[in-house]
């Protein structure tokens, strides 16, 4: 595996006003950063996307911007294809498109929206991806399956250049459907429990093991495609110590399926010196391939003094 160039997003959820939107981009630009991400999410003090990343290519002059993740259940996928098309033109080609099932159910219940088993809302997200990437490419589309029917439909404009695709998730079945259809597969680590209000996760791939069965996963499933993958995690912490054991013995009471050692070994959770973490990425990039790395606003100064020993 010929190791790929780090490339290094933030997530940042919100702001007051334009002017303070505008120098959030361009601290993250200033600071190295090659992406600014936004999720999609109905709640309070999070932007609505689209218009938020297109106000932060206008600030900025080289900074990408992109979703993390789009809800698929909240949009049609040729609208969908539509907006990232006019984001595209609009940053001139500076839009990646990150695509996901959803899995906040109280979201579904404030709007109405019928809330699936993930099978269903994963199979739906995999149409939905399919058509999108034909929209994107310029096809004229006609799709006849279980949750999507279009009848020779375009999507305008057509985009001048390749759109990336992310999809994003914690599943097999969503990883698969990474696999064969995304040109960046998005790995977070946990699942949300299904139905819980307050946060609760699982962690059910936390670890550098589960990661590697991940990767596996997305290997078997596309191996054809599978050198051509960029692939990415969304870092949840970092935390800057000389103790490592004792910073992870700290977190450990807040993931209690986890031990120590399992959060030291956690490609979500980075803890330990500058140095101490800049060679552990590079170690799981040279190892893993895992070299689009994601962080919280939080996290923002950290991780630019991480990409100064990166570069």
């Amino acid at each position: 595996m010929t190791a790929r160039p780090f490339r290094f997003g933030v997530s940042i959820q919100t702001a007051a006003t334009r002017a303070e939107w505008s120098e959030k981009a361009r601290r993250a630009e200033s600071f190295g950063f090659d992406t600014v991400l936004v999720a999609d999410h109905l709640v309070d003090n999070m932007l609505s996307p689209f218009t938020a990343l297109l106000a932060a290519a206008d600030a900025t002059e080289r900074l990408r911007v992109g979703t993390l993740v789009l809800n698929n259940d909240f949009r049609h996928p040729a609208l969908v294809a539509r907006e990232a098309a006019v984001v595209d033109l609009l940053s001139d080609g500076r839009f990646e498109l990150g695509l996901g099932a959803g899995h906040m159910k109280f979201e579904y219940d404030e709007v109405g929206l019928q809330f699936d088993p993930p099978s269903v809302r994963v199979e739906r997200m995999t149409e939905s991806a399919e058509v999108i990437r034909r929209l994107l490419d310029g096809e004229t589309v006609t799709f006849d399956e279980r949750h999507y029917h279009l009848t020779e439909h375009r999507c305008f404009p057509v985009p001048a250049r390749h759109v990336p695709l992310l999809i994003g998730g914690n599943g097999r079945r969503v990883l698969t459907a990474a696999a064969r259809l995304a040109d960046i597969v998005g790995f977070t680590g946990f699942s949300q429990v299904e139905g819980n209000t307050a946060g609760q996760v699982n962690p059910t791939h936390f670890t550098e093991a589960g990661l590697r069965q991940q990767i596996d996963w997305v290997l078997a499933a596309a191996p054809e495609r599978f050198d051509g993958i960029e692939l990415s995690t969304l870092v949840q912490g970092i935390t800057i110590t000389d103790d490592r054991r004792a910073a992870a013995e700290d977190v450990q009471p807040l993931l209690p399926m986890l031990t120590v050692d399992d959060i030291l070994s956690s490609p979500y959770s980075l803890i330990g010196t500058y140095e101490e973490i800049a060679t552990q990425l590079r170690d799981r990039r040279d190892q893993l391939g895992i070299s689009y790395l994601t962080v919280f606003e939080k996290d923002l100064e950290p991780m630019a003094r991480l990409i100064e020993l990166l570069s």
